[in-house]
């Protein structure tokens, strides 16, 4: 979902970057957040928020993958304590890798893009663009990213790069 602020004018709430939570539900009146990561600022998105099939979760490996565009405050923008609805500028587009367990909850292993330098100056991290990861897989030790353009091969443990295919 989406963290969130309290308008000060009350009765709403200016929805903040993606939040990811784990919940105790034993008991099921009161559930009780046991773990939570927050990812970017204002404007950060995920294709996940409307397409349950774009992330990919396995307890075994302890392993979640999610696509993620990235938006970020910029340091002028934090020293002057801009408003709740003020947005990021994008930064990032591509998936955070988690290591998710009950014990330690989330835990960033790193990030994969499948852009390569040229582009990420000039605004080209947009919402929807051809090389936004779609889907993750693994197989055995390796993940595979998929993006209308690229598949893109990264060794599990350590995210160290394999090969890239171009489609």
């Amino acid at each position: 979902g989406k963290n969130s602020i309290e308008a000060e004018e009350g009765g709403f709430a200016w929805y903040q970057g993606v939040k990811m939570a784990i919940f105790d539900v034993s008991d099921f009146e009161n559930p009780k957040e046991l773990f939570k990561t927050e990812i970017g600022d204002r404007g950060t998105d995920s294709f996940v928020l409307n397409d349950h099939k774009a992330f990919l979760y396995d307890s075994k490996k302890q392993l979640l993958v999610i696509p993620i565009l990235l938006a970020e405050l910029t340091a002028s923008q934090r020293e002057n304590n801009l408003e709740a609805n003020t947005y990021g500028e994008y930064t990032f587009q591509g998936a955070y890798v988690y290591r998710l367990n009950l014990e330690d909850g989330f835990k960033l292993i790193g990030r994969i893009t499948h852009y390569d330098d040229f582009g990420k100056d000039d605004g080209y991290y947009y919402y929807g663009d051809d090389k936004a990861i779609l889907r993750s897989l693994f197989i055995d030790n390796y993940l595979y990213t998929l993006s209308q353009t690229t598949l893109k091969v990264n060794l599990l443990d350590n995210l160290q790069e394999v090969k890239t295919i171009t489609l």
